[in-house]
């Protein structure tokens, strides 16, 4: 099995770390553990979504318990990579030292959906099947990125 240190560090990075970078940390670490290093942050945490719990549960993906970050809670992480999953994540990513390859991989924000109960988790399943199919992609897609 691999040591940690062995692993890709991957930090999946947006706004409110509340959607789209809990489900990638999820994914990466549902369908990658053996060779990927997943966390999350946000650039202004606002706290987990009670929807990106639940539509990942409907996956079979348990984010229950992650948290909200602010970047500046990882930064003593030498990441191989950070992806950027929102335009303003992008905009505003730090600089990161070292060796981190920034990468942007933008997907539909469903935190700001409307509609009916059923029309918001229909948004939220779409996106979280998104980000699932470029998390199956990952390293050989960070790796083309270098």
């Amino acid at each position: 099995m691999s040591e940690s240190n062995e692993k890709i560090k991957v930090l999946f990075l947006c706004t409110g770390n509340a959607c789209r970078s809990q489900m990638a940390e999820g994914w990466a670490r549902h369908l990658k553990a053996d060779i990927v290093d997943a966390y999350s942050a946000g650039i202004r945490p606002i706290g987990i979504s009670s929807r990106a719990i639940k539509t990942m549960a409907q996956a079979g993906v348990d984010i229950s318990m992650h948290t909200s970050k602010h970047i500046d809670d990882l930064r003593g992480i030498d990441f191989d990579y950070v992806v950027t999953l929102c335009d303003n994540a992008a905009q505003n990513c730090p600089v990161f030292n070292g060796k981190a390859k920034v990468i942007h991989k933008p997907f539909k924000d469903p935190y700001f959906a409307v509609g009916s109960e059923e029309q918001i988790m229909a948004e939220f399943g779409k996106t979280r099947d998104k980000i699932k199919a470029f998390i199956e992609t990952i390293p050989e897609s960070l790796e083309k990125t270098k």
